[in-house]
C-alpha cells in the first residue's frame, strides 16, 4: 500500500499535492520499495511499475513530466513545448498538468496560489538554493502579486544530520550575512546546515510568508525515507502538484 504524505496547508480545493515515501512499491533493496528514479541503478522494470502504480493510484489524467535534475537554477514551463528536460523546477498554469521533482535529502518545495491557477515544484539542494532556484521559480510564475502564494517544504535532510564545510557556508553567508543563522558551528570548519531555514529566508525576502511543512528529516528515518547522504546507493521520492479542477 502506498504511503503518501499530503501537505498540511490551506491550499484551494483545485490543488492536489503529495510527496511519496519509500514504502509501497516493487523495488528490491537497497531501492526498496517505491523508488521512482531511473538513474540510480535500480531495475528499470521495477521503477516503471512504481511509476505506473503512482500514476494509477493518484488518478493522474496526464503523465508526469520527469525532469533531468542538475542541482542548478533552471526553471521550465510545462505549458509550452519543452526543448530540454534539464531543470530543477517546473511550473504550470493549466489543469491536470503534473509538476514533479525527485529528492533523497534535497529540499522539495511545492508552490500554489490561493487566488490564481498556478503550481510549481522545486528541487532545492544547497547548490540550487545558493544559485537562486527559488527566486527564479517565483519570477517565472510572473504573478502580479506574491502575497497569495503558498509554499510547502517537503521531506529533506534535517539540520542535525546535514554537516557541511566552508564551501557551503560561504556560498550563502558571503552573499547574505543573515544566512548565518541557518548554520550551527560544530568545530573544525564544519557546520550543521538547515535547508529549511535557508529556504524560508529566501521566501521571506520575496515577500512570501505563507510557508508550511519543514518537519521531516529524510536522514533520520530510514524506514520511511530514502537518503543519499545516509546510504549513498538508494532510491528517490517524488513530490508532485497539479491543478485538479477544470479551469473555466
Amino acid at each position: 500500500m502506498l504511503d503518501l504524505i499530503i501537505p498540511n496547508w490551506p491550499a484551494p480545493n483545485w490543488i492536489k499535492a503529495y510527496s511519496t515515501t519509500r514504502l509501497g512499491g516493487f523495488s528490491h533493496a537497497p531501492y526498496n520499495s517505491l523508488n521512482i528514479a531511473m538513474h540510480v541503478g535500480d531495475n528499470l522494470n521495477s521503477v516503471s511499475k512504481n511509476r505506473l502504480l503512482l500514476q494509477n493510484n493518484l488518478h493522474l489524467k496526464e503523465p508526469i513530466i520527469w525532469l533531468e535534475q542538475a542541482h542548478g537554477n533552471h526553471v521550465i514551463s510545462a505549458d509550452h513545448p519543452i526543448s530540454r528536460l534539464t531543470a530543477d523546477a517546473i511550473y504550470s498554469k493549466k489543469e491536470q498538468t503534473v509538476c514533479a521533482i525527485q529528492t533523497a535529502d534535497c529540499l522539495p518545495l511545492l508552490i500554489c496560489s490561493s487566488s490564481s491557477y498556478c503550481v510549481a515544484a522545486v528541487h532545492a539542494g544547497w547548490k540550487g538554493l545558493s544559485k537562486g532556484i527559488i527566486e527564479n521559480t517565483i519570477e517565472a510564475l510572473a504573478l502580479p502579486s506574491k502575497k497569495d502564494l503558498l509554499v510547502w517544504l517537503g521531506p529533506a535532510i534535517g539540520p542535525q544530520a546535514f554537516v557541511v564545510g566552508e564551501q557551503v557556508f560561504h556560498s550563502f553567508v558571503d552573499k547574505d550575512p543573515a544566512a548565518k543563522i541557518a548554520f550551527h558551528p560544530i568545530g573544525n570548519k564544519k557546520w550543521q546546515a538547515n535547508l529549511y531555514t535557508l529556504a524560508q529566508q529566501r521566501l521571506h525576502k520575496l515577500g512570501i510568508t505563507s510557508i508550511y511543512g519543514g518537519n521531516y528529516c529524510t536522514f533520520s528515518n530510514p524506514t520511511r525515507f530514502f537518503s543519499f547522504r545516509r546510504d549513498q546507493i538508494t532510491g528517490r521520492m517524488l513530490s508532485l502538484i497539479w491543478i485538479a479542477l477544470p479551469i473555466i
